[in-house]
């Protein structure tokens, strides 16, 4: 089941369905040169933020899987660089149970059947809100032949 965690998390992580999240700090607080006033609206691009060379290393734009190998606070270079499903106090509420969803959903379909990207794919991931592939995602399903 590791294998599949990671495997969920990486594709989070590249393809995570929030585009943004926002914050307001608490108190008048400095990151770096700027000063951020108590209750400002911060916004939180989370795929700029999951594709960052400094916090996920030269292969930020591959899929690897093995990035989450240690855990999700061990992936980037900083504790929190994982954002699909937030961090810390306001994280989701219901991130374990779509994972085990997604875990759940992913072992009924590989049982039975197997998946191949159609030739017409093409890449194109659209944010409309939500990340999602501009052109669809033509598949080609087939049944697996699980009597023998």
């Amino acid at each position: 089941m590791l294998q599949t965690t990671m495997v969920l998390l990486e594709t989070l992580r590249l393809y995570g369905p929030a585009l943004f999240m926002q914050r307001k700090p608490a108190i008048d607080i400095t990151v770096g040169a700027t000063k951020l006033p108590k209750d400002v609206a911060v916004v939180i691009p989370i795929p700029i933020m999951h594709r960052e060379k400094e916090v996920w290393g030269d292969d930020v734009g591959e899929f690897n899987p093995l990035r989450f190998e240690n855990g999700v606070t061990r992936a980037g270079k900083v504790p929190h660089a994982m954002l699909a499903f937030s961090m810390g106090p306001r994280s989701c509420i219901g991130q374990n149970f779509a994972m085990i969803e997604a875990k759940s959903t992913l072992a009924l379909m590989l049982q039975k059947f197997s998946f191949t990207l159609s030739p017409d794919y093409v890449h194109a991931p659209a944010d409309v809100f939500t990340l999602k592939p501009k052109f669809g995602l033509p598949v080609i399903m087939r049944l697996l032949d699980i009597c023998s």
